[in-house]
């Protein structure tokens, strides 16, 4: 059995200097959590506001938090005074809230708008073109002052055809290069490029990922009982 310390040494073995592993900690111990840290990991991602709040506070404060799973409205505001970079950004609305929260406290809140590609219907985010026409029809420092998007983020179809998984890789990479000959403002970039799991992370780097989310290739089988 492969240990944490194993695990990471293969992964950092096969993600280039240029891609940021974020290792996915939701449903890990505060211990293992810990542990990671301790051996070098200083990104990390959750995907509930509650489990990665308590994380936060009990672990050392120069860890970035990556908010990785769906963000409801209502929970924004636990999270703004201290989360590094939402992925999961997936409507307007959301947008909104998380403007209307950083503002309150002045901390602008960078995000990735969540494009839906995959054939699930339980994916969320915005289909491709829905993202073209909102970025070059939004006036984002107006509109949403206090948030800071500075890229994209998504999820492939969970399946084992890995020509489906790079043709929706692909085309978010396609995206991802339109949207990065658009007018940039201090408010919106295309820097980051957030592609790829346990399953998939190495066909996302491929198909020009610069950002890997990783958590069972590294923990090993989550822990649901935590």
């Amino acid at each position: 059995m492969n240990t944490l310390e194993d695990n990471l040494s293969k992964i950092n073995t096969q993600i280039p200097p240029q891609v940021t592993l974020v290792a996915v900690s939701k449903t890990q111990s505060i211990a293992i959590v810990q542990k990671a840290y301790d051996l070098g990991i200083r990104i990390f991602g959750e995907n509930k506001v509650q489990e990665m709040t308590e994380k936060y506070e009990a672990l050392p404060k120069d860890i970035e938090w990556h908010m990785i799973g769906h963000l409801q409205s209502n929970k924004v505001k636990y999270i703004v005074p201290y989360v590094s970079l939402i992925h999961g950004t997936d409507s307007k609305s959301l947008l909104k809230e998380i403007s209307k929260q950083a503002q309150k406290i002045k901390r602008p809140i960078n995000c990735l708008l969540q494009v839906h590609v995959a054939k699930e219907e339980t994916k969320f985010g915005f289909l491709p073109q829905e993202i073209l026409d909102f970025v070059s029809e939004t006036d984002f420092e107006k509109d949403y002052p206090f948030v800071h998007i500075k890229g994209l983020m998504a999820m492939a179809s969970n399946t084992e055809e890995t020509s489906q998984i790079k043709k929706e890789f692909d085309l978010v990479k396609d995206l991802f290069d339109a949207l990065n000959k658009e007018k940039k403002s201090n408010v919106i970039s295309m820097d980051i490029l957030s592609m790829g799991m346990s399953g998939d992370y190495k066909v996302a780097i491929d198909c020009g990922s610069n950002m890997v989310r990783v958590g069972s290739s590294i923990f090993g089988h989550r822990n649901h009982t935590v």
